[in-house]
């Protein structure tokens, strides 16, 4: 079997004005970034505004383990199974991000034969998205600390400004800094710190703007620190939040590709799950819902994150509506979850191998506890859940069936096997099928909770309903924060979790379905532009850490100039 990488690179791509043309694109609603990439024009939706909206189906997962559960190559392969059942359909999904990709993750664009193509310009540089995003957070940065050093004229406390700076690589290094050293020529000192850009406001921004008129008062309502007095400090104080938006005037448009099998993919913005809300951009889903009869996209990490976050951040601003969810699971990480065996991020899969790989009933069926969690998650907002197996050679027919068997127990609608690595869309076929079934199901798509309660009790809803904990502690900063946002009236907005994907719970040790835990929460920030707050859980960091051996030591380039070692 050949690479991920190497599939990719002997792959036929067709012309990208052709995928286009395919979409129902126009060609002069296109701005082309080569042979093979292109940016669409928000024009299209005028154009489009009156048009039925397609299907709208996301794929979620039992809780991740550093085994990989397929979640994208499921995605993929959906999509390129609903194409080869005749239906009209274009995939979305968010941009990599370069820490992942060079850190412990390798690629992010699918794998085998169920990839989103050029994968290396989508891995790494793509249209610069992510280099439009930085610079513009960064920007507002460097302006707080010049107004600081020029006067202060609107009394920013330097010890209260919560815009942190970014970069798209993980670096714990620059996770805790104090700038401004070396005398008042360069600025004024204080202590902040790095994000990851796919974690910042910036990025939420862009994934949840509806235009640019949208993304510019986004820009200007976004909260940068408080005064000595406690009054909030927003961009638009900054005078900068023009100038961000210049510099997200190509960003914001989402861009088209391709998949293995020339089906049209819609690939914008790149927020993180863990830490932002983790979905592709709401435009990318605009367009592509008015465009195609199903439209599949993805959501970052398992149900209890970015699918939670896909119905109560996303779809709560943007009106959507979702008809069918998938839960992808594997074998192998259910029988992780079981107890059969442990693999931390970072070790060698030759190490757990024979474990993973030999048959294990009672492990499986013990695991099987968080995959009836995930579909609990799903029909806990009205929607009908697909299960879908992402097959392993080394699976054995016992342990499928046993799945399947606990699977429907829990309530899934139907559960298929996925075989798309392998055979790309003739291996989703029997998946598509289902999901056709499943969005005709009746079904009324519904919020976890109301605008109009208490922080804590959002917060508790979501812990105690979706984590199953047994109750939230909150640290003095949380109750100092949760004080503040409600005097400012920021209490009205939906609750943004960062927490492990390693777990449902806050501790990634604790898996399968933690109970009894207290979840604690130790800060709250306000990212007011993108319209959420955002707790965050236990240990939570928002810019990770390399591991003892990174991806890149892997990546070269060979003799004939072709990139090697990305996945």
């Amino acid at each position: 079997m050949l690479s991920d990488l190497e599939i990719a690179q002997n792959a036929k791509l067709k012309p990208i004005i052709d995928v286009a043309k395919d979409a129902g694109i126009l060609e002069d609603e296109i701005d082309l970034y080569g042979k093979y990439m292109a940016k669409i024009d928000l024009s299209i939706l005028e154009r489009l505004k009156d048009k039925p909206l397609g299907k709208f189906i996301t794929v979620t997962a039992i809780t991740p383990t550093p085994l990989g559960e397929g979640k994208t190559v499921t995605a993929i392969g959906l999509g390129q199974g609903l194409a080869k059942i005749g239906k009209k359909v274009i995939n979305t999904n968010r941009q990599p991000s370069k820490g992942p990709t060079f850190g412990i993750k390798g690629g992010a664009a699918g794998g085998g034969y169920s990839q989103v193509l050029p994968m290396e310009n989508i891995n790494l540089h793509f249209t610069g998205d992510v280099h439009a995003v930085e610079t513009a957070h960064n920007l507002c940065a460097a302006a707080i600390d010049n107004h600081i050093s020029h006067g202060n004229k609107l009394g920013i406390d330097p010890v209260n400004v919560t815009w942190r700076y970014c970069q798209d690589l993980n670096s714990r290094a620059l996770r805790d800094i104090v700038i401004g050293l070396g005398g008042s020529a360069n600025g004024y000192p204080r202590q902040t710190g790095f994000d990851i850009t796919v974690a910042t406001e910036t990025m939420a921004i862009l994934a949840l703007a509806t235009s640019l008129k949208d993304i510019r008062q986004r820009f200007a309502r976004a909260v940068i620190g408080y005064t000595y007095e406690g009054k909030p400090v927003t961009i638009e104080d900054l005078k900068v939040a023009g100038a961000m938006t210049v510099l997200m005037k190509e960003a914001i448009k989402p861009n088209l590709v391709q998949t293995t099998e020339n089906t049209p993919v819609i690939t914008h913005a790149g927020p993180f799950a863990n830490v932002a809300h983790g979905n592709n951009s709401v435009l990318a889903d605009m367009i592509a819902l008015r465009l195609a009869d199903y439209v599949v996209t993805e959501s970052g990490f398992g149900a209890d994150i970015g699918f939670e976050k896909l119905i109560d951040v996303k779809c709560r601003q943007s009106g959507l509506k979702v008809d069918c969810a998938v839960v992808v699971a594997s074998v192998r990480a259910l029988k992780m979850h079981g107890g059969g065996f442990t693999f931390r991020p970072g070790q060698k899969y030759a190490n757990v191998k024979d474990q993973a790989e030999k048959e294990n009933l009672p492990a499986l069926e013990k695991g099987c506890e968080n995959l009836a969690k995930a579909i609990s998650i799903v029909k806990t907002f009205g929607i009908p859940a697909v299960v879908s197996i992402n097959k392993f050679t080394s699976d054995t027919d016992a342990e499928i069936e046993l799945l399947r068997k606990k699977a429907m127990e829990a309530g899934a609608f139907a559960v298929a096997v996925s075989e798309a690595w392998e055979k790309g869309g003739e291996g989703a076929v029997e998946l598509a099928q289902a999901v056709v079934k499943a969005v005709e199901e009746p079904h009324e798509m519904k919020l976890l909770y109301p605008d109009d309660i208490s922080i804590k009790e959002k917060i508790e809803i979501i812990a105690t309903k979706i984590y199953g904990a047994d109750k939230v502690a909150y640290e003095p900063l949380a109750e100092e924060r949760i004080k503040l946002y409600t005097s400012l009236g920021f209490d009205k907005l939906p609750i943004n979790m960062a927490k492990t994907h390693l777990s449902i719970s806050h501790d990634p040790t604790l898996k399968n379905v933690p109970k009894g835990f207290t979840l604690p929460i130790r800060d709250i920030r306000a990212s007011i532009g993108a319209g959420f707050l955002y707790p965050l859980c236990g240990q939570m960091m928002t810019m990770p850490g390399l591991p003892s051996v990174p991806a890149f030591e892997a990546v070269d380039i060979d003799e004939n100039g072709r990139t090697i070692g990305l996945f």
